[in-house]
């Protein structure tokens, strides 16, 4: 593997990720401000940690309504409306305490990766109703 390549796996935290966070940053389900803060609240807080996660920005998740959305594998957990002061909460509860903060899920899919927290008893995969 060259250099360069094995620097940017490293960089994005591949080898050792407990989890992985994925934000939708608007602009249509938020505005891009209020999803850009966010996403510097979670990066900021993912250093200043030193917990294991992986994290990645999106433009949009073709949801477009409640947004800003975070998704956390493995377990598939879809959270809407984060906030800075909700992500606090969801990272000390769900990304370092393993346990989804189940008032704010709203959807679950672990993508048949087997997330440790079970989706439904009947359904890998649901809507939260």
């Amino acid at each position: 593997m060259d250099k360069k390549l094995a620097k940017g796996l490293s960089k994005a935290g591949i080898d050792g990720a407990r989890r992985h966070l994925f934000v939708c940053i608007g602009p249509d389900c938020c505005s891009c401000r209020e999803g850009e803060h966010l996403w510097e609240t979670i990066k900021h807080r993912v250093k200043e940690s030193g917990v294991p996660v992986m994290r990645t920005k999106a433009g949009c998740f073709r949801i477009c309504v409640d947004g800003p959305w975070l998704v956390v594998y493995p377990e598939g957990c879809w959270y809407s409306r984060v906030t800075p002061a909700r992500f606090e909460k969801i990272f000390e509860q769900h990304v370092i305490g393993g346990k989804p903060v189940e008032e704010w899920v709203v959807a679950r899919n672990d993508l048949g990766c087997g997330g440790s927290v079970p989706c439904s008893p009947d359904h890998k995969n649901s809507l939260i109703s």
